[in-house]
């Protein structure tokens, strides 16, 4: 049930939003006229100020749990769970300092203002033909033959069925063992609790944590590997969700 307390902070939390993307615009325009990959280069910085500014403004403070450090000369294929609206800025801070390409839906594409910044931040997958979807993960590797992350959320929409994670596509785990690249889980812990997924009248302030996991490897496997590495990197992030909800029940 929404409390009518929440109401004027959800207002002033999504006008902040809009705020932030007007006072980008000037870079965005800049950007638009660079063109990629410069220009895409150029709004995941402009996006990660935003997120940063946003949610200091709205009082979200958000914490990176890491088991191992990152090494940022190398690239990955990192995968996420995808509870929430807020997935999107938790990317940019999870990954404060990776140059990445997300995968997203096409439909946030024509979403006003946003839509622009959006479509030079990510690559656009549009499942209505095989042609297309074949098109974004052609994207995709290029992306990550030109040294540069790619982020993909394996579940493919909002995990609403109570579990820790829905089911696994198999796109990420095609490609990192097609162009031989690791896999980088990562666990979001609190976007649910922050923003449910059910109504964006649901944001409310607070902690979030992202655990950044250690890589899985894939080096020399075959597809004939991809449902052994896929289990794999399912069952890291479903133990993983399990066990700080174990954690945060007995702190409670």
């Amino acid at each position: 049930m929404l409390s009518i307390f929440w109401i004027p902070y959800c207002i002033y939390a999504f006008a902040v939003f809009v705020g932030g993307l007007f006072l980008v615009t000037p870079g965005i325009i800049i950007a638009m006229l660079l063109g990629q990959p410069l220009g895409g280069n150029l709004v995941i910085h402009l996006s990660r100020i935003w997120s940063h500014l946003w949610f200091a403004l709205i009082g979200i403070w958000h914490v990176n749990i890491w088991e191992e450090p990152l090494d940022r000369k190398r690239h990955f294929v990192f995968v996420a769970n995808h509870i929430s609206y807020l997935d999107i800025p938790l990317i940019f801070q999870a990954l404060r300092h990776t140059n990445i390409r997300v995968l997203g839906k096409y439909e946030m594409a024509k979403i006003p203002v946003f839509g622009i910044l959006y479509r030079l931040a990510v690559v656009l997958v549009d499942r209505s033909s095989p042609e297309r979807r074949a098109r974004s993960v052609a994207m995709l590797k290029e992306v990550l033959a030109h040294n540069r992350s790619i982020f993909i959320f394996p579940e493919g929409t909002f995990n609403e069925t109570g579990a820790p994670l829905k089911s696994f596509y198999d796109g990420a785990f095609r490609i990192a063992i097609e162009t031989n690249t690791a896999i980088k889980p990562i666990v979001f812990l609190d976007a649910k609790t922050r923003m449910h997924y059910a109504s964006i009248w649901r944001l409310r302030p607070g902690k979030s944590r992202a655990v950044i996991l250690k890589e899985v490897p894939t080096e020399g496997l075959t597809m004939e590997d991809l449902p052994l590495l896929k289990k794999r990197v399912y069952d890291l992030m479903e133990s993983t969700i399990i066990d700080y909800n174990n954690r945060d029940a007995q702190q409670r």
